[in-house]
């Protein structure tokens, strides 16, 4: 039997990409003489009673592909209700519901997959589908048998070497321990965690506690005290001080003509302080008594003018 050119060239091409990058669980196995002469390779699912077991598939070409199907079924022996005691597959991809654009690689995936839900409504084998219906158990038990006895191979084949080209190689990757990133991570976790929940260190500041409102030249925390440097003095002018003592403050006529020296200074501030203290208040004296002159003036000129009209009424 021989297919035509184009037809051929498809089938080299998706044989060749099915052997370097097999789907997980499926492989394909050829002959050195004939290349039409493929067989597939399913891996039993897990979690299925065919778990374990390796289930060829046989292909057989016709001249009509790839607008009719290719011929397919097991040789390998199972219980199935989907598969008939001679290996006929019963799934609709191979009858009505095929297209020119699928290949090999979607047949066998439908295949694996018609092993995870079978079909008990369109059963081959009707004894494997009655008894699904009725006993899975039973039907579990029996299909897990014969593919102890039938499909489970000693050796793996060895086309299964080969890693799949997604979940399958990542697998065995983690699987075997030189994932350098997998044992990265475990490490690097417990630093992140005891960094984000270290507390922050507390810092308490100073409390200063000061009578006077206006606060005071604060000195540098490392300087050396000044050699002429010395002690604070409270104001005896102060008002807040004065309040504090319980003394009433003075009145703001006061305060206008008597001012204040700044809250706290050295000695020799309170001093100069002083001095400019006495200063105003020596000139606002001496206004005082400059008015009072010119009023006792202005009295006595007023009573000699008041004499001299009563020695001219006198006269009169």
């Amino acid at each position: 039997m021989s297919l035509p050119p184009p037809v051929m060239r498809r089938l080299m091409r998706e044989i060749t990409q099915l052997k370097n990058s097999p789907p997980e669980g499926i492989r394909v196995q050829t002959s050195e003489d004939n290349m039409l002469d493929l067989t597939g390779i399913i891996e039993g699912p897990e979690g299925t009673p065919y778990a374990g077991g390796y289930f060829k598939v046989k292909f057989s070409f016709t001249e009509e592909f790839p607008a009719a199907p290719p011929k397919c079924r097991f040789s390998t022996k199972l219980f199935h209700p989907n598969v008939s005691s001679s290996g006929e597959i019963c799934v609709n991809t191979l009858k009505k519901d095929w297209q020119a654009s699928y290949g090999i690689e979607h047949i066998l995936i439908t295949v694996k997959c018609l092993l995870i839900y079978p079909n008990p409504e369109s059963a081959l084998d009707e004894e494997a589908g009655k008894l699904l219906l009725e006993d899975y158990a039973s039907y579990c038990s029996r299909a897990r048998l014969i593919t102890s006895v039938h499909a489970t191979p000693r050796v793996r084949p060895v086309e299964f070497d080969v890693p799949a080209a997604g979940g399958e190689a990542s697998t065995s990757t983690s699987a075997s321990g030189s994932s350098t990133p997998t044992a990265k991570v475990p490490t690097s976790t417990p630093t992140t965690t005891s960094a984000a929940s270290a507390p922050a260190p507390a810092f308490t500041l100073p409390i200063i506690t000061r009578k006077s409102s206006s606060p005071a030249p604060f000195p540098p925390p490392h300087a050396p005290p000044a050699a002429h440097s010395l002690p604070l003095k409270a104001s005896p002018h102060n008002p807040h001080n004065a309040s504090e003592n319980g003394v009433a403050p003075a009145s703001s006529k006061d305060r206008h003509v008597s001012p204040s020296p700044l809250p706290l200074g050295t000695a020799d501030a309170n001093l100069t302080l002083t001095a400019k203290t006495s200063t105003v208040s020596a000139q606002a004296a001496g206004v005082t008594t400059g008015t009072k002159a010119v009023k006792r003036a202005a009295t006595d000129k007023a009573t000699s003018g008041a004499e001299k009209r009563k020695k001219a009424l006198k006269r009169l």
